[in-house]
């Protein structure tokens, strides 16, 4: 069996074993599968896709395929999280201070931003200092000290998921299931978690634009974990509009603290709260979501979860001031306001447009080497329900020339839509999926 046969055996619907997925996956890592060859697999898997056994093998292969992290000589539940992204999705620097002030070990393997949504490790580096490029016995070194370190994805881990991600990217074959359940849990049984929650976004912000189809990705994703012996469970949520009011680095570092003071915008809570309480849940702390919220909610209270964030940012060199004095991050040297153009209520809020808007004014990625402004940004006013008068401010627009607020000025525009009427509420949480 070479590398034709397998193209040609998934391209006429059948599966493929074991054995012939370790032929290709292990040619895909070691460079000697060509890029052509490798296209049209994909596509093959694209249109014919894989069942159970298939995505479960091709998971274990990927995850297999470069170092695994041993966290083993670090003493309790390690747990960690991951998102499918969004705009506006700050929740892991609220997530894993809170979850390990509670005693949890949340070791984060986090990635950067690309196109309109944007990544943790580049909302990290607005805070001075703070460096996200750990080696392994510094990692581990942290989480024995500090119960919680957050660093960028190391070249070693799943490499075969990184080459087929890049040509993902290039061929057309993202949105595929049993591809997204390989890349998503490959990295994450490989980074050594005991407990890992997933957040699927569905809606236009997000990688899934339908909650049918989330919620087939959520399925699939537990089957596989369970499968390899992990413990996965799934969060379903709306990423239709941004997740709080901030977008873009600073001031989304910003939201974040704020949130850790219990100050924060009330849907990002809810999905902190929720993705936390079923952490705790997995990792045997509690019986209950509501037990685990009040927990939580506790150590917010208390100041724990705080304090657990500044002892976080000190250990990785950032200065924890950031914390009470928010000048030490990026900032944006001008700021606009975008006005509505009528009154009603907002009807949509586009999150990939304000995603749009981010990047216009520098502070989204369109290539993977280009340089951020960190302090550049955009603060919404007014979300979906919200009454909203002609000429009130509908966003605050953060930008330092040579950039201008015209495109994106023209981005949210295309991201408001105002309507006579109120829309119906639209439910933040969808469900959960836990293991069977």
């Amino acid at each position: 069996m070479n590398t034709v046969d397998i193209i040609r055996k998934k391209r006429d619907g059948e599966a493929l074993n074991r054995q012939e997925l370790e032929l290709l996956l292990n040619g895909v890592t070691a460079g000697s599968v060509p890029d052509y060859q490798l296209s049209a697999w994909l596509m093959a898997v694209y249109f014919q896709g894989m069942n159970e056994a298939e995505t479960t093998d091709l998971t274990d292969i990927m995850a297999h395929s470069g170092e695994l992290l041993d966290l083993s000589s670090v003493s309790g539940i390690k747990v960690d999280k991951h998102s499918t992204g969004g705009v506006g999705d700050k929740v892991t620097l609220v997530l894993a201070p809170l979850v390990a002030s509670t005693g949890l070990v949340v070791a984060k393997l986090s990635g950067r931003g690309l196109g309109h949504t944007g990544g943790t490790v580049d909302k990290f580096e607005a805070i001075p200092g703070f460096q996200t490029s750990l080696t392994g016995p510094q990692f581990l070194d942290q989480l024995k000290r500090v119960g919680v370190a957050v660093v960028g994805q190391t070249q070693n881990l799943a490499p075969a998921d990184k080459v087929l991600y890049a040509l993902r990217d290039v061929t057309a074959t993202v949105d595929n299931i049993p591809l997204i359940v390989g890349s998503i849990l490959s990295k994450k049984i490989a980074a050594g978690a005991d407990v890992i929650v997933l957040d699927v976004k569905y809606g236009s912000g997000a990688f899934m634009p339908d909650y049918a189809s989330a919620k087939a990705l959520a399925e699939m994703l537990v089957k596989v974990g369970k499968n390899l012996k992990r413990s996965v469970s799934v969060l379903l949520s709306d990423m239709e509009q941004p997740l709080g009011f901030a977008i873009g680095h600073t001031l989304e570092v910003e939201e974040s603290i704020a949130t850790l003071k219990g100050e924060g915008p009330a849907d990002l809570n809810e999905v902190v709260l929720t993705l936390g309480a079923m952490q705790l849940i997995n990792a045997d702390r509690v019986t209950s979501l509501e037990e685990g919220k009040t927990l939580l909610k506790h150590q917010i209270a208390s100041g724990k979860a705080l304090e657990k964030f500044r002892e976080m940012v000190a250990a990785q060199g950032g200065n924890p001031a950031v914390t009470e004095d928010f000048k030490l991050m990026p900032q944006a040297s001008t700021v606009t306001t975008f006005n509505a153009p009528q009154s009603g209520y907002v009807h949509d809020l586009f999150a990939r447009e304000v995603g749009n808007a981010l990047k216009a004014l520098g502070g989204a990625r369109d290539k993977k080497d280009d340089v951020l402004d960190l302090g550049a940004g955009v603060i919404l006013h007014k979300k979906r329900g919200d009454r909203v008068e002609a000429g009130e401010p509908l966003a605050s627009l953060y930008f330092t020339p040579p950039y201008t607020d015209t495109d994106a000025r023209a981005a949210l525009s295309r991201a408001y839509t105002i309507t006579e009427t109120a829309p119906e509420p639209s439910p933040l949480i969808g469900e959960m999926i836990w293991p069977q």
